[in-house]
């Protein structure tokens, strides 16, 4: 027997226990001033990031700042793939390139120039940008970075070819894993440092699109970078920071110029599993799920659901239906029968939550759980394609309003 859904205020109800400090708490997304117990007078630097934490470089820098515990402010900006830039920030920084970041009045551009204005200010992270033990680690991570891109960035004409790239990476990835394994600890120094930062936004990366592009798992296949991956998730800075597969894999094309999957049948599963589910058990995450996950997903849905509702393809009163009856699924664990042709619209979300731009990546997993399994008891239809050139579904000027109430 199908349960009826329950109301918003009932939902609303459900979701005041999820309390959540952006100014002072954890690392997260949606803050816009980070202050770590010091007076809002010590505010020295302004981070100009994008709006969907989709930017790699942006997350160095914002890693290095929370891991530093340097009092802050953040202004988000559009990346050019998603939306126009904003002309205030044109005036501002004249190439619209992000990151950006103003120290003491002065705008400073590119990630590493960036950290090294301040180490200059604040002191290094354990190491400096420049340290002799720092330098050839910050060049294996280009190479590692090229190898990468040699891969998944261009199509290749033969089955050799692709065999070729991907054992080029292999052995590149062989060469980190041997400078992790010559260290004490999981990191790449004797303690985490600055250099764990510079590796954090595009293994990350690589971790979620070779998955879903070649196939291949490197969390999995490789031991060093699995302790490595555990060790960062031991910290509160980068769960804050962490993305998920399902936003990488669609966020990437864009910004990339186009990600290249082979036809690899362990590809195709591995593509079917993070776009359709099931999201548990996936190799992006494995620190133990907070308690807080579903409410947390909850919480971050009824605080946006009228923008939610007006983006959707479906009918306005066709969804808030069937977004009740999937809230009602996720929080209750029995089904909820939403309206017939609905599951287009549950879909059309699903595909387009974003981590950690709108909640944690278990509280992700929840949501989409929950939207998938209500959108099965409707149909089989999915919902409007990603676009692989550009994410103008995903324009910050449609939840304008919401993000200024979220400040």
């Amino acid at each position: 027997m199908s349960l009826s859904p329950l109301s918003w205020a009932e939902l609303t109800a459900l979701a005041e226990p999820f309390v959540f400090d952006r100014l002072q708490g954890p690392t997260n997304a949606q803050a816009r001033l980070r202050l770590f117990g010091q007076p809002e007078s010590a505010v020295r630097v302004t981070l100009y990031r994008d709006h969907h934490a989709w930017c790699p470089y942006c997350q160095k820098v914002w890693l290095w700042l929370e891991e530093q515990q340097i009092p802050y402010r953040i202004e988000k900006v559009t990346m050019f793939c998603y939306g126009e830039k904003e002309a205030w920030y044109k005036q501002k920084v004249r190439s619209g390139m992000l990151p950006a970041l103003e120290l003491d009045g002065r705008i400073i551009t590119e990630s590493d120039d960036i950290l090294v204005a301040l180490e200059q200010t604040f002191g290094p992270l354990a190491y400096g940008m420049n340290d002799r033990a720092v330098l050839p680690l910050r060049r294996l991570e280009r190479l590692l970075f090229r190898a990468w891109c040699s891969w998944l960035c261009y199509p290749t004409m033969s089955a050799a070819q692709e065999q070729r790239n991907r054992q080029q990476f292999v052995e590149v990835v062989a060469m980190v894993e041997a400078a992790l394994a010559a260290t004490p600890g999981p990191y790449f120094l004797d303690r985490f440092s600055t250099v764990d930062v510079v590796f954090t936004p595009y293994v990350e990366r690589m971790n979620a699109s070779l998955f879903y592009y070649k196939g291949y798992s490197l969390r999995e296949e490789n031991p060093y970078f699995q302790a490595w991956f555990a060790a960062m998730e031991t910290r509160s800075t980068y769960r804050g920071t962490q993305s998920d597969f399902q936003t990488h894999v669609h966020d990437l094309p864009p910004q990339m110029g186009g990600c290249w999957a082979n036809d690899d049948r362990q590809t195709q599963l591995n593509q079917q599993r993070v776009d359709q589910g099931p999201w548990w058990g996936l190799p992006d995450v494995t620190y133990p799920e907070p308690e807080t996950a579903p409410v947390e997903a909850l919480h971050r849905v009824v605080k946006h659901r009228t923008t939610l509702v007006r983006v959707n393809p479906l009918a306005d009163d066709q969804f808030d239906l069937a977004l009740r009856c999937a809230l009602t699924q996720m929080m209750t664990g029995q089904a909820c029968q939403p309206p017939a042709g609905s599951e287009v619209g549950l879909r059309y979300l699903r595909d387009r939550i974003s981590v950690p731009r709108d909640m944690s990546i278990y509280a992700a997993k929840h949501l989409r759980s929950a939207l998938e399994a209500t959108a099965a008891l409707a149909g089989d239809r999915q919902g409007p394609p990603i676009s692989n050139k550009h994410r103008r579904d995903q324009d910050p000027r449609n939840f304008a309003a919401d993000l200024m109430r979220s400040m």
